[in-house]
């Protein structure tokens, strides 16, 4: 299955959406935050990056979800700094403290193609949202150079869908987070008092584009929707909650990760709430209510690591 990007590609719709993007960082409301600086003229927001997007590295990565890696790995790009900035970040360099370089869009296309050359599956662009533009204005250099294979946006889920709906028809697979239910919590560890209301607006319009996942014969995502969720001490995240979203207002065969590998870091080391670790009865519970709510695909590594865990 050829990547869904070359049909807009070969139709000059990209470059109308290019267009389009890059003419909306004037006044910048890429993502909720909103801020309307003119990153055009280098003004910096919330996200503190101007007309170029920044880089901190890109690597064939084999510790992503099975359909992503594949036999040789998902090719990632991990842009600097985030529009969300959780106080627990285990990224907390590349994140708030915006380790990494700007770039120019054909230093990113060059990436696109050396990891495809590497044999990756997919590009997989972590922590697009606020350089949605960049992106794209790199896109069409990569296309001329060869490159084929899907594109992944691997978000935090804080996603505006005026925004996603330039991307329709571009990325092939969506991999938000969905980080928490209760807005309380949001706002006290990501300053995000709507959190839950983006989220749940955006995995609808991801999901709208591209379905649930779909695999090929070898196993490796081709489409659809990867959702990631991280669970936290003290059900803070409202596991509950979002599994029975994603089961009832989603999809019972979207694709989840319930992830276990939340340690304190950052400012939650100081926060009575998550400075620890969660423990095994934590993790077999969030799973259980996953199960529960009738999810029918979760990563096969939540079997996994409950087998191994005490």
């Amino acid at each position: 299955m050829e990547a869904s990007y070359l049909i807009l590609f070969e139709k000059g719709v990209l470059k109308e959406r290019t267009e389009k993007a890059l003419a909306a960082l004037e006044e910048c409301r890429l993502c909720p935050r909103a801020c309307g600086v003119n990153r055009l003229q280098d003004e910096k927001g919330f996200c503190e990056t101007g007309r170029r997007a920044a880089v901190a590295g890109y690597n064939a990565h084999f510790g992503e979800e099975a359909p992503l890696v594949g036999t040789h790995g998902s090719g990632t790009i991990f842009v600097s700094s985030c529009n969300l900035l959780c106080s627990f970040c285990q990224n907390f360099e590349i994140s708030h403290g915006r380790e990494g370089i700007e770039i120019e869009p054909e230093q990113m296309a060059g990436m696109m193609i050396q990891l495809s050359q590497m044999g990756c599956h997919n590009i997989n662009i972590v922590t697009p949202s606020h350089v949605v533009p960049q992106v794209l204005e790199a896109l069409p250099k990569a296309i001329d150079k060869g490159l084929r294979i899907p594109l992944v946006y691997n978000s935090s889920g804080y996603d505006s869908v005026e925004t996603l709906r330039l991307l329709d028809g571009i990325f092939d697979i969506y991999m938000p987070d969905f980080k928490f239910w209760d807005n309380t919590f949001a706002q006290r560890y990501c300053g995000a008092p709507d959190y839950r209301e983006v989220a749940v607006q955006a995995l609808r319009e991801m999901h709208r584009q591209v379905g649930d996942l779909v695999l090929d014969d070898r196993g490796v995502a081709v489409r659809g929707l990867i959702v990631r969720h991280l669970v936290m001490p003290n059900q803070v995240a409202g596991t509950g909650e979002i599994v029975n979203f994603l089961a009832e207002k989603i999809s019972s065969n979207t694709y989840v990760n319930i992830m276990d590998q939340f340690r304190p870091c950052g400012g939650a080391l100081s926060d009575s709430l998550i400075n620890r670790r969660i423990n095994a009865q934590e993790f077999r519970e969030a799973t259980g209510k996953a199960k529960k709510a009738g999810l029918k695909r979760l990563d096969p590594r939540d079997r996994i690591r409950i087998l191994l865990r005490p």
